[in-house]
């Protein structure tokens, strides 16, 4: 019986030594842990995935994953970048099949936008340029008749309507790029732009037989936002999507006769956001310093 006491004795005398040293263990790693930023630089807990010592957190770290998503470079600095984004959009008499209320319908509209542009790189993913953009739009529309019915006793027949614009840009835009992954082949667009513009509209329409017309001269400032995904599909090039979504404006129309005599004005500013199906930009941009490959 005494033989079996000590043996129990010793038994819980191990057990409790062992416990005692893995509590010890896992107060220390707590301490470290959860330790002021100064206390963990010191100590070297806290270390980047270059395995440089950090200047501590804003959040804490146990909460928080870093996923250095800012460290994937797409664009690199000094980097000179030359581009050319495009758009073209038709839209035709057999497009308006749902609108059940309107027959006899003859119309076209032509919808066409060239930008070339050149920017730099003045840091890793940040990139300032210029661009120049030429925008024509051109529709007629031959017939329409529209009909809402006998109980509404409305009827209304259109014809020889016809809309020429060509407007002319100027702006300056910054572009910030996010890396999509580590090896800067896909990457997220974020651009702010800040554009002029200036152009010409005329209006013809036909009235007793007669065809009259009139004319406009357009002004209008803006400041886009304009997001939008670009890829390389070659080492130095890469292609982007662009969508705008609005922002600032401010619109000024003047109204002129056949004699340009001004006949109307209208000024119009507002903040809009919205996506604009009209306003994708598809382009194609060279990188003219490969400095992934250096």
């Amino acid at each position: 019986m005494k033989r079996f006491i000590l043996l129990f004795a010793a038994v819980t005398f191990i057990a409790t030594t062992a416990l005692a040293q893995q509590t010890d263990g896992a107060v220390v790693a707590d301490k470290e842990l959860t330790a002021s930023p100064a206390q963990a630089i010191d100590s070297g807990v806290v270390k980047g995935a270059d395995e440089e010592v950090s200047h501590g957190h804003f959040l804490p770290m146990r909460q928080r994953i870093d996923r250095h998503v800012d460290r994937n470079k797409f664009v690199y600095r000094g980097e000179v970048m030359l581009g050319l984004s495009a758009s073209y959009g038709t839209m035709k008499a057999s497009d308006a099949d749902l609108l059940l209320v309107m027959d006899n319908i003859n119309f076209n509209l032509d919808r066409v936008t060239v930008k070339p542009f050149v920017a730099y790189a003045y840091r890793d993913n940040r990139s300032v340029g210029m661009r120049f953009g030429y925008e024509m739009i051109k529709g007629g529309l031959g017939n329409l008749d529209i009909d809402l019915g006998s109980a509404n006793d409305l009827a209304l027949s259109l014809s020889g309507l016809g809309l020429e614009n060509e407007s002319f840009s100027w702006s300056v835009f910054h572009r910030n790029y996010i890396g999509l992954d580590r090896r800067g082949i896909v990457g997220a667009i974020l651009e702010s732009e800040l554009l002029i513009k200036t152009g010409t509209s005329s209006f013809s329409y036909e009235s007793d037989g007669e065809t009259n017309l009139s004319k406009s001269r357009n002004f209008a400032a803006k400041i886009n936002f304009n997001p939008g995904l670009a890829v390389y599909v070659f080492p130095q090039v890469c292609v982007t999507v662009t969508v705008g979504i609005g922002g600032l404006y401010y619109n000024n129309v003047r109204q002129e006769d056949v004699y340009g005599v001004e006949t109307g004005r209208r000024d119009r500013t507002g903040l809009k956001f919205k996506f604009n199906i009209a306003d994708i930009q598809i382009g194609i941009v060279m990188h003219l310093w490969n400095k992934k490959r250096d």
